[in-house]
């Protein structure tokens, strides 16, 4: 799977191919998306109203790095997160670090909620926000959306 900025096609492997128009702008969205919940139907929808949603969905490996390994596998959350209403394309996030897809596909915008700003992505953003000014790119936060965690559900289902 593999996706070219210059001349706005984003070829997103067998499934589809979607063509940007040249408005319109690229826009990378983080996740993991173990168990998909409102927080994240929320960010892909600022992140549509940005432009082009790309997904840089999170393997296995990627999520085993920093926490509990996945209940679903890597092709199960890609299944469901690209039939989600925004999405225009998933690309596999190999690692915790999002610099290497960020240089690989030099976004418009990176979309994600302010859960990071603590924790361990902490880094992760500060270097993220370093790499997307080098072209111009700018990083939007939207407000976590409290309540609800992929994490707190996993805990609701191992309670009862």
């Amino acid at each position: 799977m593999y996706a070219y900025k210059e001349g706005y096609k984003l070829h997103t492997g067998k499934r589809r191919m979607i063509k940007m128009e040249k408005k319109a702008k690229l826009v990378y969205v983080p996740m993991a998306v173990d168990i998909v919940h409102p927080g994240h139907i929320n960010i892909i929808k600022k992140a549509s109203e940005l432009g082009e949603v790309m997904v840089g969905l999170f393997t296995d490996e990627a999520i085993a790095s920093y926490k509990n390994p996945p209940y679903m596998d890597y092709e199960m959350r890609k299944t469901v997160i690209e039939n989600v209403k925004g999405v225009s394309c998933v690309v596999p996030q190999s690692t915790r670090d999002y610099e290497p897809n960020l240089r690989k596909y030099k976004p418009d915008y990176m979309v994600h909620g302010t859960d990071w700003r603590e924790g361990p992505l902490a880094d992760v953003r500060a270097k993220a926000i370093d790499v997307m000014a080098e072209w111009g790119g700018k990083i939007v936060e939207p407000e976590y959306t409290k309540g609800v965690s992929s994490s707190m559900i996993k805990k609701k289902i191992r309670e009862q």
